[in-house]
């Protein structure tokens, strides 16, 4: 077996600030030759690609996946309306990323800045139609969640140093038994010489935590049902314990945007807080013994449907792994808020999801556990379970949010999940067919759709219609 991984290994040595000549002699290979390989004039073999793997302290899958996602983001951007003129193939693509992977990526990004500059503009022109002259600025918080969420993806959303620390707060502060709101609010108090107060919604103004470092005091809302306030305390705990560690994993170069090392400084605080309240050995353990039964998995740890779900993904300890899982997020609108591609699956990040995914369905039967085989245009099936989640509102004046949460693996994995019982896995013809966005799939006969595809010429004739609007049906006259 020989591969062409030139770029790649490049980018990664540069990421680590490695010399050609030193990561030579690392592989005990000749500057010359490890030349020749990140010019793609010499085949990566399969031993070497072991020892890039150990030497650099990756996962195998950095030498492929980039590539993989790289692809299917340009392919959503080659979606836009923007480029319908343009017969641009999968397979130049495909070419672009394995050749020119810094310009993929810098088409990628200029198309993102696109998006964003236009969402700007109609936004302000929504304001200077609406609202007096002197209303709030642009929100700009989206593309930082973007960049966070990518940063989480290129690390398979996986921090050892802070599982680590989670497993030492959680000997430390003897986590075991029902009470584990009093343990964590005592260790605060120990370690930290914080005093954990629940206060009324009035009190709070408007905020479910709020810790005030001068007097050392956290205050917790009424609302927050059991399992987020332990949530909240173990995040609070990360904030204050794990600080260091934290400002480490989130100075990455690639989260430029504004409040984006802020936000995921936040989202790394959630990560070390699920894995307090869900030890890594403990979860994984429960886990295999109850086939990934989320909502048992959750009685036990004494968490949330969502939170379990996040916990899921998180599973990638080398030697020690789960099952593979994607995890997705959507409000009734469809608006895409949370997601993280695993599992062969990339979700899109300018267009919307196809309406036959079940975390659509969800929402007609809230509270229900939905589960569904589904399977994508290039025939990888998946099996998918989903349920609404409500958001604590705690009073009558404020209406109900709901949220749809989503998870799936693939189908060579589902029979470890207890889903898996409500499906037959072995007829192919019973897998539900879905895309990706309507722009890039070619179902033209799709009832669903709500777009064509760029993939086929729209050809409009008024006297037929086909199973949807943009379906392509044959002229009326001709058999």
């Amino acid at each position: 077996m020989s591969i062409k991984l030139g770029t790649r290994i490049r980018t990664l040595r540069l990421k680590q600030g490695l010399a050609q000549k030193e990561l030579a002699e690392r592989l005990e290979v000749s500057a010359s030759y490890l030349n020749l390989l990140e010019h793609d004039r010499r085949p990566v073999t399969t031993q070497l690609l072991l020892k890039l793997a150990r030497v650099l302290d990756v996962d195998l899958r950095a030498f492929g996946d980039e590539d993989t996602q790289l692809s299917a983001e340009l392919m959503e951007v080659i979606g836009d309306p923007l480029f319908e003129e343009q017969a641009i193939t999968a397979r130049e693509v495909a070419d672009l990323v394995a050749a020119h992977p810094t310009i993929a990526r810098a088409l990628r990004d200029l198309h993102q800045e696109y998006v964003g500059v236009r969402a700007s503009l109609e936004t302000l022109g929504s304001q200077m139609a609406d609202e007096p002259a002197d209303a709030g600025g642009v929100d700009r918080v989206r593309f930082a969640s973007e960049q966070v969420s990518d940063f989480l993806e290129r690390n398979s959303n996986h921090f050892p140093a802070l599982e680590e620390h989670a497993e030492r707060v959680w000997a430390d502060a003897q986590l075991l038994g029902e009470d584990l709101f009093g343990q964590l609010v005592r260790y605060l108090e120990r370690e930290h010489g914080v005093r954990v107060m629940v206060r009324t919604v009035e009190e709070m103004d408007g905020a479910v935590r709020r810790f005030d470092p001068v007097r050392g005091e956290l205050h917790l809302s009424e609302v927050l049902r059991r399992g987020s306030r332990n949530f909240q305390l173990a995040q609070q705990i990360g904030l204050l314990s794990a600080t260091r560690a934290i400002d480490e994993i989130a100075r990455d170069p690639l989260l430029m945007a504004p409040a984006a090392p802020e936000l995921c400084r936040v989202a790394l605080a959630g990560y070390f807080a699920a894995a307090v309240l869900m030890p890594y050995r403990a979860f994984l353990q429960a886990a295999e013994r109850e086939r990934y039964d989320i909502e048992l998995l959750g009685h036990r740890f004494r968490v949330g449907w969502e939170q379990t779900c996040h916990r899921l993904t998180t599973l990638r300890r080398p030697g020690m792994e789960g099952v593979s899982f994607y995890m997705l997020r959507i409000d009734m609108a469809g608006n895409i808020s949370k997601r993280f591609s695993a599992a062969g699956i990339r979700f899109p990040r300018f267009s919307g999801l196809c309406p036959l995914w079940n975390v659509h369905a969800a929402f007609a039967q809230p509270g229900r556990v939905r589960v569904q085989l589904s399977r994508l245009m290039d025939g990888h099936t998946v099996l998918a379970i989903a349920r609404t989640v409500r958001r604590d509102v705690g009073s009558f004046q404020f209406p109900e949010v709901f949220y749809s949460v989503g998870v799936g693996c693939d189908v060579q994995q589902a029979r470890r999940l207890v889903y898996a019982d409500a499906v037959n896995l072995d007829n192919p013809h019973g897998a539900v067919p879905i895309g990706i966005t309507c722009r890039l799939c070619e179902r033209v006969d799709c009832t669903a759709r709500a777009f064509p595809s760029i993939r086929r010429p729209l050809h409009v004739d008024e006297n037929v219609r086909g199973v949807s609007f943009f379906a392509p049906v044959k002229p009326a006259g001709r058999s």
